[in-house]
């Protein structure tokens, strides 16, 4: 199973999704220069992506194949995704979060 958390740089979890998306053949299968984040996935290791590459990753979600991800974990990628990117209130930077 694969799930999904928002870190601070010191390994706090900030967010982590409800859903998660067993490992098959739809995702094993994604052409690695198509999908160039999901596509290099593990089934056994720990992925991290870092802010600049979470735009990236969702920029991927719309385009993937059917049946790669359930709309719940999509729908949860993305919304943990922007969470990433909005600039903090207190600093108007981004925090340092890697997903």
């Amino acid at each position: 199973m694969i799930d999904l958390q928002i870190r601070r740089e010191n390994g706090t979890i900030e967010a982590r999704a409800k859903h998660g998306v067993a490992w098959g053949p739809e995702l094993a299968g994604l052409d690695q220069s198509v999908f160039p984040m999901l596509g290099h996935l593990l089934p056994y290791a720990d992925t991290v992506f870092n802010h600049r590459q979470v735009s990236t990753l969702l920029e991927e979600v719309p385009r993937l194949p059917v049946g790669v991800l359930t709309d719940e974990f999509a729908r949860e990628l993305i919304e943990l995704g922007h969470v990433v990117l909005e600039p903090s209130t207190t600093t108007g930077r981004h925090p340092p979060y890697t997903v």
